[in-house]
């Protein structure tokens, strides 16, 4: 693999909280796309005593030559007490923001949404105050079943967008960029106060100008919160890095970003989807919505 810049170089945790974060993970026995990703900032994130649940898994229906989460043609079923393990560890690391993801479910006919509903109504029983943030596959086009995550009031709704239309095949083989764009603007249409966020990786051999162009298609369709950050090759069997995007780069697309008109760009070369996703609360302090 080529050998990352020095502006990749992430520091060292403090070991000692992020055994904690650890330690309630294993003994509720969740899963995290921090760690089944190899997810960069996964120090830091512990370290702070936060992490991203990933539900439904770990291992997921579909084989992004990009992505880290183990592939299954065959996934186990449904966890019903997984909802309350989640609940539970949310409480116990007092988390105020939690990001729920998933692995893809092309198996189940709802993709899955029915557990994350039943996620969020689990934490909101257990810690009313947390707001909580679910970023949501595609459910390969089933638009009732968006519908129903939506009733249950989440209150960021994330889908990422992940790449420019142009590397779709290559990147994201089973997904379809009109689809990402028709999730988002649906989700907008149908809940009018959830505020919707999309993540692309940079690296993979696209253009600055196609990156904007994605940053307009997502102002097109109202989407509230950005994020861009660096690909990562895992390991050797994925697709490798093209180019290792300058942090003054990131620092020219945010700018971009918020000339359009997000309400929140966070663009920097180890961001990631759920990266100091805390940091929705205060947007909705400053934008409030219904």
């Amino acid at each position: 693999m080529t050998v990352k810049p020095d502006w990749l170089r992430v520091k060292a945790p403090q070991w000692e909280r992020v055994g904690n974060v650890k330690e309630i993970l294993r003994d509720l026995a969740l899963n995290t796309v921090c760690e089944e990703a190899s997810c960069p900032n996964i120090g830091e994130c512990f370290n702070a005593g936060t992490a991203t649940f990933l539900i439904m898994g770990p291992a997921c229906t579909r084989a992004c030559p990009y992505c880290d989460i183990d592939f299954e043609k065959k996934p186990k079923p449904l966890d019903p007490t997984e909802p309350a393990r989640l609940a539970e560890a949310v409480r116990r690391m007092k988390l105020n923001h939690v990001v729920i993801t998933s692995v893809n479910r092309d198996d189940l006919p709802d993709g899955g949404a029915s557990q994350f509903i039943h996620c969020i109504e689990a934490i909101r029983a257990i810690s009313s105050h947390t707001t909580i943030e679910v970023l949501i596959p595609d459910l390969c086009g089933n638009w009732e079943a968006l519908e129903l995550i939506l009733q249950a009031k989440p209150e960021v709704l994330n889908h990422n967008t992940e790449t420019v239309p142009r590397l779709y095949r290559r990147v994201r083989p089973q997904g379809n960029y009109d689809r990402t764009l028709e999730l988002l603007q649906r989700s907008r249409q149908l809940a009018p106060t959830v505020y919707t966020k999309s993540g692309i990786m940079v690296g993979l051999g696209e253009t600055d100008t196609e990156i904007r162009q994605v940053m307009e298609d997502l102002r097109t369709v109202d989407c509230d919160i950005l994020t861009i950050g660096q690909y990562l090759q895992p390991t050797q069997k994925h697709l490798q890095v093209n180019t290792f995007i300058h942090p003054d780069q990131f620092a020219a697309w945010q700018a971009f970003g918020e000339e359009i008109g997000f309400l929140q760009v966070v663009s920097s070369p180890l961001t990631r989807s759920s990266y100091h996703a805390e940091q929705v609360r205060e947007l909705m302090e400053r934008y409030p919505r219904g």
